[in-house]
């Protein structure tokens, strides 16, 4: 009896020891083998050129990485910047090392992250990925309370606050500015509370690429419940497949205002720039830098108005279809005050340079409220008050008493040939002025300031004539004389705007009104540039004053220099471009 329950212990042993190792699977021992290569790493995060920003100086970074190794792992090395910041020796998996490291003294600027993995014999693999933290992004203007640069996120970054996305938008993969833009869909939208943004002066700017599936939208819309448009402001489009018509409604408490803005014509494949902007006394829309409406305004109500829809009407002004906005959106500024025309193409040149828009052009410059010339994006000086206002094209430079511009030619290429084309929208008084002035200075006049009249070199375009009757004309100097060009005449009285261009080649000047050739004057030698160091715009003033050349009273738009001679075909070209 004894013999047979020790054999019925054994058995209940055994089956125990069955049951424990159940569903586990056996070790099998496997010889080492040779150690035949160099551990490998992966580093999940930070990845190659990554930007860190938060707001704060100092930020944490949560270093991702797996390393492995034919044989074993002896060590592993964690570095910033060339300092060890952490190491590993005693791994779960003697093979494979799947590791997290917080880092909390992070600084702002570039960085180096290197990982070091050594196996039993000393063989050693080196990873390295660069990366940035960047400051807390400062407003870059006067006024700015909010930016979204939508760079793969929805964060205001000013606030550090995040958007609420509403459906499913994306992102564009590219923007105009930054790694990336946003991307509209159907029914989505986001979300931003108004907070700090409810000003009695409003301004918002940004980049827009038009996609027209939807053919009207809410591009920016701020409204109480209840399809109230007496509170808040409501800027969208409306139009077809050829053509889209941006709009502005802001609401005064009492009422409305309209602003039926400007149209874009389709296809419009390219980056637009869309402005609006309310003050107490007007409300305006921009396209492309260019005035494109303003109307008389109020003080904006903002009763009620507690969040602020980006790319769509959703979800208090979805009437008359204005939805979500299917286009891509980038750069998205808003400010507490009216936005100048100067202030808004500042934002455009500083976003998206200039670049040249005809063969051999090297000046250009639109009055956009300023005299910024942009293909160097260089302002020109300023002498006396001169103003800005309705243009031919947008904005346009109206001329003062003893006012002019003053810009350095060292941007200008002084070749044997030379072209000015630009609007004009005559003041005949004075009944003569200087218009655009480039001539040395004359050093046997030194003790009379006042008397600079040394045509021998550059040129002098100017108009002379009367009340009912001006003439333009060009004074060519080619170094050992000068050469007169008579051009062609205008009534003044008529009030409109006027398309002037000069050209110089090495043979003649031919000057062109309303794109039609009026006079060409022949050129002993080419045109002799030595001592032409400033351009005058709107006077003869310092260095063409004889004659009384003085200031120019008129306005003056779209101001386009080239080093060639322009054909009568580019001439009209321009002039056409601009009708």
């Amino acid at each position: 009896m004894k013999i047979l329950k020790n054999i019925l212990a054994y058995l209940f042993i055994l089956v125990l020891a069955a049951a424990c190792t159940q569903g586990i699977d056996p070790i099998t021992p496997i010889k080492p083998g040779v150690d035949a290569s160099a551990p490998v790493i992966t580093i999940k995060y930070p990845a190659e050129g990554t930007k860190i920003q938060v707001n704060s100086m100092i930020a944490s970074v949560n270093i991702q990485f797996e390393a492995t190794d034919d044989i074993e792992l002896k060590t592993i090395s964690v570095s910033i910047d060339g300092k060890e910041i952490t190491t590993y020796s005693q791994f779960k998996d003697y093979r494979r090392a799947v590791e997290e490291y917080v880092y909390d003294k992070l600084t702002n600027g570039a960085h180096v992250l290197s990982i070091i993995a050594t196996d039993l014999e000393g063989k050693s693999t080196t990873s390295t990925v660069n990366f940035e933290k960047k400051p807390p992004y400062t407003a870059l203007y006067a006024g700015e309370l909010f930016y979204m640069p939508f760079d793969g996120d929805y964060m205001e970054k000013i606030s550090f606050q995040n958007a609420t996305k509403v459906g499913n938008p994306g992102f564009a993969g590219e923007g105009l500015k930054g790694t990336n833009a946003y991307k509209g869909a159907t029914d989505g939208y986001l979300t931003f509370p108004m907070t700090g943004l409810k000003n009695a002066e409003f301004s918002a700017e940004f980049w827009y690429k038009l996609d027209a599936s939807a053919t009207r939208a809410g591009i920016i819309s701020i409204s109480p419940a209840g399809e109230d448009r007496t509170k808040g402001l409501r800027f969208f489009r409306e139009g077809d497949a050829t053509s889209q018509r941006f709009k502005l409604n802001v609401g005064t408490g009492a009422g409305e205002v309209w602003n039926d803005g400007g149209v874009v014509n389709l296809p419009a494949n390219d980056w637009i720039h869309l402005a609006f902007t309310v003050s107490s006394t007007s409300c305006e829309v921009y396209i492309n830098g260019k005035l494109a409406m303003s109307v008389p305004a109020g003080v904006i109500d903002w009763t009620g108005c507690e969040s602020m829809t980006i790319a769509s009407g959703a979800p208090n002004f979805i009437y008359w279809d204005h939805k979500s906005d299917l286009s891509t959106f980038d750069e998205l500024r808003i400010f507490n005050k009216s936005l100048t025309p100067g202030e808004i193409q500042n934002i455009i040149q500083n976003d998206s340079p200039y670049k040249p828009k005809y063969s051999g052009e090297v000046f250009y410059m639109p009055f956009e409220g300023n005299g910024k010339e942009l293909d160097s994006n260089t302002d020109a000086t300023v002498v006396g008050a001169p103003s800005y206002t309705a243009g031919k094209v947008g904005q346009a430079y109206a001329g003062a008493t003893d006012s002019y511009l003053e810009f350095p030619t060292t941007n200008l290429t002084k070749t044997s040939e030379i072209s000015a084309v630009f609007w004009m929208k005559v003041n005949a008084v004075p009944d003569r002025a200087g218009i655009l002035t480039m001539s040395p200075e004359d050093l046997t006049n030194a003790k009379y300031p006042t008397v600079q009249n040394l045509r021998t070199n550059g040129f002098r375009f100017f108009r002379e004539g009367s009340a009912v009757s001006q003439q333009f004309k060009v004074n060519v100097g080619y170094g050992t004389g000068e050469s007169w060009n008579d051009g062609g005449k205008m009534n003044p009285t008529l009030g409109k705007w006027v398309h002037l261009a000069f050209t110089v080649s090495g043979t003649s000047s031919i000057i062109y009104i309303d794109g039609v050739k009026t006079l060409e004057s022949k050129l002993t030698a080419p045109i002799d540039w030595t001592g032409c160091d400033v351009l005058t715009i709107m006077s003869g003033v310092p260095r063409f004053t004889e004659w009384l050349h003085f200031s120019d009273l008129s306005l003056i738009d779209e101001l386009r220099i080239f080093n060639k001679a322009l054909t009568v075909d580019e001439v009209n070209a321009i002039m056409n471009a601009e009708k």
